[in-house]
């Protein structure tokens, strides 16, 4: 089967794996081990598995592997995933009769022992920049048979990250123009997702999806789930373009002044969640900003801005940078300033766990991280002064990039992603930036302070904002628990 199809750019697929033996004729399935883009519709990774299964007469199957502790993952982003599934479970076998499977442990044992048992000639798979991920499929790579050719697929972002870039990019001037030149080739309509022609033998798995999410959130109940929005293809859908308040419907014109302005949470576009886990494709979403581009230009070049050149800047950082969460992955000059400066006396120096609980003498801070811990998401205006006062607090730069990784992939629904990664490395290793005044503690690396913070936005009503948050929260908390003891006393 070959990585060249109708449908999907060749530039879109990379051959991990090409089988070094023949089966003759006897082809096997194709598998798609979804991970990162988890949606059936404007999926690349989907598509391409079922043509190709298509064009070999087999049938195709979806495998999807829960790694139960992925980097810290809690209730929070786990519950919102597994709900997101539920529904991509269903669409999925109900609507184009492909089935799916789902496994708990180690992917570099589930996925070969499945491919193996269902005799499979094509795995398929996402594409991930993140260590473990990449390491997870050099492991099986090595465990499938040599019958078995693997194909990874960039359904993430709009270009292609090997397209875009084959180096480490320092800013976003200069990839800038480079995804810029490829987007007539990549930023196309998708084709319709065809049927499977020949039927999977056999039935897939049942799976308990109450029971499962149950367990997942009782374990994971430190972090609870967030219900300011909602999982799944339909609901980022109508995130973007609902009829009610959707943010390319309703909420695009203000984008370009409102989203700065931490007070206005729904200045923003909403949809990091759903694109962090893949319920959402970004290449959607930049097709249906273009078409609307001449009601608000500055508002939607703005967004495409954020939605394709910096997260596919994250991208190519975590891609081509293998230290990208520790001081060892910033520039030299960004590093010989930090360690120049590691010893300078601080006003303060706060622990982990002081800092997780808020327990600072900076009430702005103390509001960045409770919005986090409450909300689920730190608005973008707070998340950079807040990184940059952990530097200023901690003993030195390694601690305060490790104790800010730490926070924001525990508490914000889309942790654990290259954004998050990038925006701790940006803010404390002054990566994608340059050098500025140098001072005590920060060296050349861009400095941030209170009074500055009071100069671009209401200071004092985004700290009311948060603590009214905690009371809605609080209140929530009571009254469920007040329910479940209730139920209990019944019995």
């Amino acid at each position: 089967m070959a990585a060249n199809s109708a449908a999907v750019q060749p530039g879109r697929v990379r051959i991990l794996k090409e089988a070094s033996k023949s089966a003759g004729e006897n082809v096997g399935p194709v598998v798609y081990w979804m991970f990162r883009d988890q949606r059936v519709r404007n999926n690349w990774a989907l598509i391409h598995a079922v043509e190709q299964a298509h064009n070999a007469n087999v049938p195709v199957a979806v495998a999807f592997n829960l790694f139960d502790q992925f980097l810290g993952a809690k209730a929070r982003q786990l519950g919102f995933m597994l709900r997101g599934l539920r529904q991509l479970h269903r669409d999925l076998e109900e609507t184009h009769q492909i089935p799916f499977f789902l496994f708990r442990g180690n992917a570099e044992d589930t996925i070969p022992n499945f491919v193996s048992e269902c005799g499979a000639s094509l795995l398929v798979t996402d594409f991930s920049p993140l260590r473990e991920v990449r390491k997870c499929k050099e492991e099986i790579c090595k465990r499938v048979s040599d019958f078995v050719t693997i194909h990874e697929v960039d359904a993430h972002n709009v270009v292609p990250l090997w397209a875009a870039s084959e180096k480490l990019e320092y800013s976003a001037r200069t990839i800038r123009n480079k995804i810029n030149k490829k987007l007539p080739e990549y930023l196309i309509e998708f084709p319709m997702l065809q049927p499977p022609v020949t039927k999977w033998v056999g039935t897939s798995r049942l799976i308990d999806w109450d029971s499962l999410i149950d367990e997942v959130l009782r374990k994971g109940e430190e972090v609870p789930e967030i219900d300011w929005c909602e999982p799944g293809e339909k609901a980022a859908m109508e995130v973007l373009m609902g009829s009610k308040n959707g943010f390319l419907t309703k909420r695009l014109k203000g984008y370009s002044s409102d989203r700065n302005n931490p007070l206005k949470p729904r200045g923003l576009s909403g949809l990091s969640p759903y694109l962090h886990f893949g319920q959402i494709s970004a290449q959607r979403c930049a097709l249906e900003a273009r078409s609307i581009r001449k009601l608000c230009p500055e508002a939607v070049d703005a967004f495409v801005e954020e939605l394709i050149v910096r997260r596919e800047l994250a991208d190519n950082f975590c891609f081509y940078q293998p230290h990208y969460d520790s001081l060892q992955g910033a520039w030299e000059w960004a590093r010989k300033t930090l360690m120049d400066h590691a010893f300078d006396k601080r006003e303060h120096i706060y622990t982990k766990e002081q800092l997780e609980k808020a327990q600072t003498a900076d009430p702005l801070w103390n509001a960045s991280q409770l919005e986090m811990v409450y909300y689920g998401k730190m608005h973008v205006m707070c998340r950079m002064y807040w990184a940059k006062k952990i530097l200023e607090w901690t003993r030195g730069p390694e601690e305060a990039l490790e104790i800010s990784i730490y926070l924001n992939n525990k508490y914000e629904i889309d942790g654990r992603d290259p954004n998050g990664y990038v925006g701790c490395m940006w803010s404390v290793c002054g990566v994608h930036d340059q050098g500025w005044k140098e001072r005590p503690i920060f060296g050349k690396i861009r400095y941030m302070n209170y009074a500055g913070c009071k100069r671009k936005f209401d200071v004092d009503g985004y700290i009311a904002y948060v603590k009214r948050l905690g009371e809605t929260k609080k209140r929530k908390a009571e009254s469920l628990l007040g329910r479940k003891t209730k139920e209990l006393c019944t019995y």
